[in-house]
């Protein structure tokens, strides 16, 4: 795992652009503290800096940016691929000689042998590179097929700059950090910036599965990128050609898949281990990893002192079981808050998953024992794992059954009357069921609902569904939301199904652009390598050929993997309501941060800053702190924000 940075300057007025090339750099050193390296070539104004975190090939042999065997290609490159091994030994047999034991060394020469579309489709792995043609004169920036690990680019002034990190644009010259109120809009609704947009102007994050190759760095704007693999073909392939064979048969098959994918993510140089949280991916990754070794895996797990949010036990029990050698520590509200004062130079743009912090938690326990950790992420996605898909499903069937004309007007009676009514008339009601699941109906949670049955279409019920602030144009001077994967950018989704379009949708959008943007930045904050063994794209293409029952079966959702898990552990240690991996954000933001929250949204600072409009986060911090709205997942969005801009140095260069 490493950072990288670099422009193309064909001006040559950059003054010392080897020392810029260091600069940049530098400030991504988190993400490769063991080395660093940089190239620059005069000719052409073209430059490449990179930070190194060891992980295969220790020696100087894996020092980057690296030249290709015939000093055509320069390579500066974030991540891993798996199945290098295979690859050399597939070049060697044709005739390439390698001096090191890098996967970046064979990925230069893929590249030479194959072409960069040839090699693409050969790797199975994680990463972001920017890749020099000296030949050529041309620049090819590459993202891997899940938006694993980020990649960022622009132009700044006559020059393109890219990198693992927008932080790293703050030592090029020119580079003003202007804030795109468009994408500040779509980070209110969604709680992250998503791609292709950036929080900054001019500044773009390459899309997953896409490569933007650029051969004219003069030109006014830069070409579009094109998508080398995509999750909308992955989901057509699966329904071109669907899984046939019986539910023991789907069982045997992801076992096969998911083993080979975990087995290739714990190859490493350094110390290896896994975040255990106790749930039905973690365990699954874990158990797979210790299946057949003898030497117990390292694994790591977080509890709070909230038992509301300790999943610790659970945890601890799976671990026993598998005979992991596994550590556990157990937070204080103290150490969560502490993290805080950190996360807006953590995350480089405003990121507010409050997940964020035991994230950062558990990945800072990791660090000091192993330097590569496995993690679950991306089972829910797969495999029909979130509430909010069977509780979506089941509120659109139920709202569809009833005309638009007569939703309208019923969600304006709701909202009407207080949220304390509606909780007085609930308190006699039954939970809704959603799919076999029960949801208990607050006034709140009411007056949320009437903001979503309202809509038209399903598409725009969901994205009402997973938005923070319904109308963030309203609350930005100058704000206006432009459109999105979920609104205008991307078509409908590849399948009918309700449940199937918002999996399509998250992983689309809320998988890389949050849950793996939390983990790679936390992660990387300390210096670990985290990998992601159910993103492995075999697994993922696999999930996507499987019918939908055996996803969810007798309201039970990711039936398939839960039976592969029933083969290593007892179901009686994972069967249990599902929670997220948060923190009390309610009892802190109306107890030991509420002046600092205060303070961040004092109106006449929102005056002075020219971003916000006071009145409308005014009126709903006073009905958060007066306890009659629980706003406070939005009032965390517009904290980080806030937290973010602070450490910017304010908005003094705000358009």
């Amino acid at each position: 795992m490493c950072g990288l940075a670099g422009f193309w300057n064909p001006a040559g007025n950059l003054g010392d652009p080897e020392d810029c090339l260091r600069r940049m750099a530098g400030v991504i050193a988190h993400r490769g503290p063991d080395d660093q390296g940089i190239f620059f070539d005069p000719d052409s104004g073209f430059g490449l800096g990179h930070r190194r975190l060891s992980i295969l090939d220790l020696s100087a042999d894996g020092h980057q940016p690296m030249t290709s065997a015939s000093g055509r290609f320069v390579l500066a490159y974030n991540g891993e691929v798996y199945n290098f091994r295979r690859l050399r030994t597939e070049l060697e047999t044709s005739g390439a000689g390698f001096r090191g034991q890098s996967d970046t060394e064979v990925i230069l020469a893929a590249v030479e042998a194959w072409g960069l579309a040839g090699a693409l489709e050969r790797f199975n792995g994680m990463f972001a590179f920017a890749l020099w043609d000296r030949r050529n004169r041309s620049l090819s920036l590459v993202r891997d097929r899940l938006g694993i690990k980020p990649l960022y680019y622009g132009q700044v002034g006559a020059s393109i700059v890219f990198g693992s990190d927008p932080a790293a644009f703050a030592r090029f010259p020119g580079f003003t950090g202007a804030i795109d109120r468009g994408a500040l809009c779509l980070y209110l609704r969604h709680n992250y910036v998503p791609a292709p947009y950036s929080i900054h102007a001019g500044i773009r994050k390459l899309l997953p599965g896409h490569v933007l190759t650029i051969d004219d760095p003069g030109a006014s704007e830069l070409p579009a990128s094109r998508p080398w693999w995509s999750v909308r073909e992955a989901v057509n392939r699966g329904q071109d050609k669907p899984f046939t064979g019986s539910a023991a048969a789907a069982v045997d098959g992801l076992e096969a898949v998911l083993a080979d994918a975990v087995t290739s993510r714990m190859v490493a140089d350094v110390p290896l281990g896994a975040f255990l949280s106790g749930g039905i991916d973690s365990s699954t990754v874990v158990a797979l990893m210790q299946a057949g070794r003898s030497a117990p895996v390292k694994t790591f797990s977080i509890g709070f002192e909230d038992t509301a949010f300790n999943e610790a036990g659970y945890a601890g029990e799976v671990a026993r079981h598998l005979g992991t050698d596994h550590t556990s520590l157990i937070v204080s509200p103290a150490d969560c808050r502490d993290v805080i004062p950190l996360l807006p130079s953590m995350f480089s743009e405003p990121f507010a998953d409050s997940s964020q912090i035991p994230t950062y938690l558990v990945s800072k326990m990791a660090r000091g024992q192993v330097t590569v950790s496995l993690s679950g992420d991306g089972g829910d996605e797969l495999f029909a794992g979130y509430h909010n898909y069977a509780f979506g499903s089941a509120l659109w069937r139920r709202a569809g059954a009833v005309p638009s004309w007569l939703r309208s007007p019923g969600a304006l009676l709701v909202k009407a009357l207080p949220t304390g009514f509606w909780d007085q008339v609930f308190k006699l009601a039954r939970p809704f069921d959603s799919g076999g699941r029960e949801f208990a109906v607050t006034g709140d949670r009411l007056h949320k609902l009437a903001g979503v049955i309202d809509r038209k279409d399903f598409r725009s019920m969901y994205q009402a569904l997973v938005s923070g602030w319904r109308n963030p144009a309203g609350m930005v001077i100058g704000g206006h939301e432009p459109p999105s994967l979920l609104r205008g950018l991307d078509p409908d989704p590849p399948s009918a199904d309700p449940v199937a379009s918002m999996m399509y949708w998250d992983m689309m959008t809320y998988l890389p652009d949050d849950i793996l943007t939390k983990v790679d930045r936390a992660s990387m904050a300390v210096s670990l390598e985290a990998r992601v063994p159910l993103l492995d794209h075999r697994v993922v293409e696999y999930a996507w050929s499987l019918p939908h029952e055996y996803k969810v079966r007798d309201g039970r959702s990711k039936w398939v993997l839960r039976e592969v898990l029933d083969r290593h552990v007892p179901r009686q240690l994972i069967d249990r309501p599902k929670r997220g991996f948060g923190v009390p954000l309610a009892g802190w933001l109306r107890g030991p941060l509420r002046e600092w929250a205060e303070e961040l949204l004092a109106p006449d600072r929102l005056r002075d800053e020219g971003i916000f409009r006071p009145r409308v986060i005014g009126r709903r911090w006073r009905e958060f702190q007066s306890g009659r709205r629980e706003w406070q997942t939005g009032l965390w969005t517009v904290l980080m924000f806030q937290a973010w801009l602070e450490r910017q140095g304010g908005a003094e260069n705000q358009p």
